[in-house]
């Protein structure tokens, strides 16, 4: 799978070296960012009481405000007010996080092969694993529009089509 590497880079300091796995590991190797991203991604969390409360993990909150403001600062999220609440803001996935689907797909591959993972959490990792580029292409796609475009999530997309598997495994 090869990306053109992209020009615009995210506004974050520079790291210990030059490395680009080593500065992917210093943005995103803390314990909850890509959990975060995950729920977020996954989930359609976007709320600050979503993701404290919707997490399996348990993230506190002191540390779920520091790795968001961590994400919008780094370019990774935007934080938008929210049009149903006055005191509600939303979190939206920016064109940098929409392009880790691929990682986040590896990643859950490689924990459901080599890792004791819970049956109704690893279905979706095998779905996405199983469906390949093209499936994560269309993923990313649906993200775009619901993220970048703000459109509603289709009933019938990659993110639909994996909510029902994992309620199929836990019985819902």
């Amino acid at each position: 799978m090869s990306q053109p590497v992209a020009r615009e880079k995210l506004p974050v300091p520079p790291g210990k070296s030059g490395c680009p796995i080593n500065l992917t590991v210093e943005l995103l190797g803390d314990r909850w960012s890509l959990i975060i991203l995950r729920d977020i991604m996954f989930g359609g969390q976007t709320h600050f009481r979503e993701l404290l409360t919707g997490s399996v993990e348990g993230i506190a909150s002191n540390i779920l405000a520091a790795r968001l403001t961590k994400l919008v600062s780094a370019g990774l999220l935007t934080r938008d007010d929210d049009p149903s609440h006055r005191q509600k803001v939303a979190y939206h996935l920016t064109e940098a996080s929409i392009a880790l689907v691929p990682v986040l797909a590896a990643l859950g591959a490689w924990g459901a092969r080599w890792l004791h993972t819970a049956p109704e959490l690893t279905v979706r990792a095998e779905l996405l694993a199983a469906g390949g580029l093209p499936m994560w292409d269309r993923f990313m796609e649906e993200l775009r529009a619901t993220h970048l475009r703000g459109e509603p999530l289709p009933d019938d997309g990659v993110l639909a089509e994996l909510t029902a598997a994992y309620n199929e495994a836990v019985g819902g």
